[in-house]
């Protein structure tokens, strides 16, 4: 019985650790990891799961942004009115971001080394980070921002450049930069030394 009860024990354990090895959590705080460690190398699992992140944090984005919108429409927030114009003005640069984002998600996924789609992606963070910090200052905004904006700007810098765009132009420039094998010049044909003119025969005249 004793055996029995430290078999199942050492079984469960078991089932417990190899279930914790494969469930992988691939958050914030793991590419935070992974971007201040020396091998800064994503494998193309966790390139996959980083643009599945991106993809939540923008529609984590899209949902703060609708309820921003609402909140100042049906007068949840004390902002004024000529402020509310400059902030309804940035809510609209958010949606071209985001829409912008989700395009460039879709892209990388198709291609992971696309270098346009991943300047865009990257700008689009960088601009909708700086917002939503902007939001995050206004007392009227931080209760619907929350943690979302800080955690925005991580994903934007160091997870996304560090891991991604920065290797990824490195990668860019050594290809073009790769010297490209010189086309040796083709040699002039010689006239043969066995030709010899031959002589000219003159007529008689009768």
């Amino acid at each position: 019985m004793r055996y029995q009860k430290i078999f199942s024990l050492g079984l469960i354990l078991f089932l417990g650790m190899a279930y914790l090895s494969q469930a992988e959590d691939y958050s914030l705080q793991y590419f935070l990891s992974k971007a201040s460690s020396k091998n800064t190398e994503l494998s193309k699992k966790e390139v996959a799961e980083l643009f599945n992140q991106l993809d939540e944090v923008m529609k984590k984005a899209q949902k703060i942004r609708t309820q921003l919108i609402k909140a100042m429409q049906i007068g949840e927030t004390d902002v004024r009115y000529q402020e509310g114009r400059f902030w309804m003005s940035k809510l609209e640069e958010d949606r071209d971001s985001i829409e912008t984002a989700f395009q460039q998600i879709k892209l990388l996924r198709e291609k992971s080394t696309h270098l346009l789609a991943s300047i865009k992606l990257y700008k689009s963070l960088k601009d909708l980070s700086s917002n939503f910090n902007a939001y995050n200052n206004m007392s009227s905004f931080s209760a619907l921002v929350g943690d979302v904006a800080p955690e925005m700007e991580l994903w934007a810098d160091p997870v996304f450049y560090k891991l991604h765009l920065l290797p990824l132009v490195r990668l860019k420039d050594t290809e073009t930069k790769t010297p490209q094998k010189e086309k040796k010049p083709i040699p002039s044909e010689k006239n043969p030394a066995s030709k010899e003119k031959k002589p000219v025969s003159k007529e008689r005249k009768p």
